[in-house]
């Protein structure tokens, strides 16, 4: 299947097809986690609107490299250890490992390269020193370098907007008096920050204008070329992050006589009540708590089922219709299985040879329009469930493969390796293990409950039913015996 997707450029405000730089070959740079607290639902956002836009790719056969950042050292970090007396580097692994967790749990395919801030201080050193001999950057004598808005004129474009109607190009989180101090204009950011005696030693690095640390916006610009090349095909994120951090982005990558980006691609925010969701608002939902609650397949339909560029608001009804959406999936799939075990045994390999409905393919291939994709997908649903009704084993066994393999590309297909047997992941080896053991345990039984019932002995096939039941496992009768399901 051919590459033919367009995607809004944020940076063109226009819908455009996306062209690679390399023929068959897609360059995806997202920015990742700031890990100075845990994982909430408007962070992991962003990582599921891209986890479907890189499964489509790959699936137009697109050999596809996908980097996601980690920014392990910054001032949210530096100030959120210290008010917890722990040090940097273990409260940045801390919650590295819960954003990971969250990432697994739903089923995100995991980046090609997940490059950390502090891994890659020699390449930011390097990135500054182009910039200043490039004359775009300037040190101010007491360890701080600055990029110089004044010296790109085209600073501002990617957001449309007039430099000196700018107060700032700083993140409020990033401001610091110390930092400010040596600006020639207001309007400059930090580069490279000077080492303070309130921050601890081990937080800063040897450089050219002394010891200190990267700001912000430096380590996407030099990990992105270290990964990617000078330029790329597509740079993604949350729609916060167009400015200043990815103004700025562009900024310096351009400014050391880069290429950069080809296309800018941003998803919408989730909202509470109208409001963005973010911690400092105390108004984020914990994707881990909140998979221990409600279980991950409910959250990751809700994230992922949505346009990325459509606000998301997140209430009781958002994830009540995610969890129906994969009963009804689930549900169909494992009773259309026990009828045609292949539904169940096709490989992602096998979905990929299928034949994908033209309608759900243009829909994709249209700034990945899920709602029509979608439709598709209960297309399919109904034509399944019909030929489950009439046992038209031919058309189940088409209809359920068809249905398995546009779920695949949505990252719900819940037989998938990553979803079959648990809500809590299980990997595919012990998924299997689990199921097999399952099913001799439960066939044993039922074959019991079927003698029970031959004999007409009703008590006795009642309390087996019972007995299967409180194990949470569904079991129900058709003309071919019965069949069972986890509930």
């Amino acid at each position: 299947m051919s590459f033919d997707l367009q995607l809004y450029n944020s940076a063109t405000k226009k819908v455009e097809p996306v062209r690679p730089v390399k023929e068959g070959h897609l360059g995806l740079y997202l920015c990742g986690a700031t890990v100075s607290g845990p994982a909430h639902i408007g962070h992991v956002r962003a990582a599921v609107a891209f986890d479907v836009l890189i499964r489509w790719a790959k699936r137009c056969g697109m050999q596809v490299t996908y980097i996601r950042n980690i920014t392990d050292i910054d001032d949210k970090i530096l100030r959120k250890s210290q008010e917890n007396d722990t040090e940097w580097w273990a409260w940045a692994s801390k919650w590295e490992r819960d954003f990971a967790q969250a990432y697994q749990s739903l089923g995100v395919i995991p980046p090609d390269f997940e490059p950390r801030a502090t891994g890659h201080i020699l390449d930011q050193i390097e990135l500054v020193q182009r910039l200043v001999d490039r004359g775009h950057a300037y040190a101010d004598g007491q360890g701080n370098v600055y990029f110089s808005v004044r010296s790109l004129p085209e600073y501002g474009s990617l957001t449309r907007q007039n430099l000196d109607d700018l107060a700032t190009t700083e993140d409020e989180s990033q401001l610091d008096a110390a930092t400010e101090a040596g600006k020639r204009d207001h309007r400059d950011f930090a580069l490279w920050k000077a080492a303070k005696t309130t921050e601890p030693e081990t937080a800063a690095w040897d450089s050219p204008w002394g010891r200190g640390r990267p700001g912000w916006h430096l380590e996407c610009s030099a990990m992105s070329k270290r990964y990617l090349g000078e330029e790329f095909d597509i740079h993604g994120g949350g729609i916060d992050l167009r400015f200043p951090h990815h103004e700025n982005e562009m900024a310096q990558s351009h400014a050391a006589g880069w290429g950069f980006v080809r296309h800018w691609v941003h998803n919408a925010w989730v909202t509470a009540k109208g409001e963005k969701m973010s911690k400092s608002l105390g108004n984020g939902l914990l994707v881990n708590e909140m998979v221990a609650q409600v279980g991950a397949p409910a959250l990751r339909v809700a994230l992922g089922t949505v346009h990325y560029r459509s606000t998301l608001e997140w209430d009781d009804q958002t994830i009540e219709n995610g969890q129906k959406l994969w009963d009804k999936l689930s549900g169909f799939l494992e009773r259309a299985a026990a009828v045609s075990p292949q539904v169940a045994q096709a490989s992602q390999a096998e979905l990929w040879q299928l034949e994908l409905p033209e309608a759900f393919v243009r829909a994709m291939n249209d700034d990945l329009n899920l709602s029509v994709a979608l439709a598709q997908v209960h297309a399919a649903l109904k034509t399944g469930q019909a030929a489950l009704q009439a046992d038209n084993r031919d058309e189940l066994l088409a209809a359920s493969l068809g249905l398995r393999a546009m779920l695949d590309v949505l990252g719900i297909d819940p037989l998938s390796a990553h979803w079959r047997g648990s809500e809590a992941a299980v990997a595919e080896g012990s998924g299997d293990a689990v199921q097999s053991a399952l099913d001799v345990l439960i066939s044993a039984l039922l074959e019991e409950r079927a003698e029970a019932r031959a004999q007409k002995d009703w008590g006795r096939a009642d309390a087996l039913r019972d007995r299967i039941a409180a194990a949470g496992v569904v079991v129900e009768d058709g003309k071919d015996g019965a069949t069972w399901r986890l509930g």
